[in-house]
């Protein structure tokens, strides 16, 4: 697969539940970890979901008006670093912020010594990282699927942010389609998750799938 080309596992232009303000979210499709009690394992195969050029998809986020910024998840965002971090670019220049989930611990990223896994870390104002531990579940922070993954600040720009979004609740946002299909995204229990994800032909997007 070409640096520049992403495989998706869903994307959304405008959602209010994966950071702080109006934000794009990309979930890249296929992770390494196959965490246990993880939500969408439908993610974890990297030869599911479809192929996207980063540069296309930029645009269409830059099109959306009124973006604070865009959240990368997944599937593991790690496993595409590069065409991530190329994605990121233009973003990042036209003054979006970006927030990135991972599954791995931030000390073994720096630990490969990789160039597309430091690109993608520059490219990062905040990234979320550690596995899903089913044992850790919680939802009273906000963005974090367990209590082990931790947030590390890379830039200035969401560390207000964080503080003030540690008091509030997380949320769901459920859209119903016209063709009747579902699709749910944002952090609850998880007894509440499974609920909707057993819905009729529904898609789930949460962020414990990293």
């Amino acid at each position: 697969m070409a640096t520049d080309t992403l495989r998706l596992y869903q994307y959304l232009l405008a959602t209010r539940t994966e950071g702080p303000g109006l934000r794009a979210a990309v979930w890249v499709q296929g992770c390494p970890n196959h965490c246990r009690g993880c939500m969408t394992p439908e993610t974890w195969s990297f030869t599911d979901g479809y192929d996207m050029e980063a540069t296309a998809l930029a645009e269409e986020i830059l099109a959306t008006p009124g973006l604070e910024g865009v959240t990368f998840a997944g599937g593991e965002p790690f496993a595409q670093a590069a065409a991530l971090a190329a994605l990121a670019a233009p973003l990042r220049a036209a003054g979006l912020g970006v927030i990135t989930f991972t599954g791995f611990t931030l000390a073994a990223l720096k630990a490969r010594k990789d160039s597309a896994t430091e690109a993608l870390l520059a490219a990062t104002d905040l990234l979320i990282d550690g596995p899903y531990i089913e044992a850790l579940a919680c939802t009273d922070k906000p963005w974090v699927g367990s209590s082990n993954q931790q947030y590390h600040h890379l830039t200035d720009r969401y560390r207000e942010s964080v503080a003030a979004y540690e008091k509030k609740k997380n949320k769901l946002e459920i859209r119903i389609f016209p063709d009747g299909r579902i699709l749910a995204n944002g952090m609850l229990p998880e007894e509440a998750l499974r609920a909707v994800k057993n819905l009729k032909s529904a898609t789930l997007l949460c962020n414990d799938a990293v």
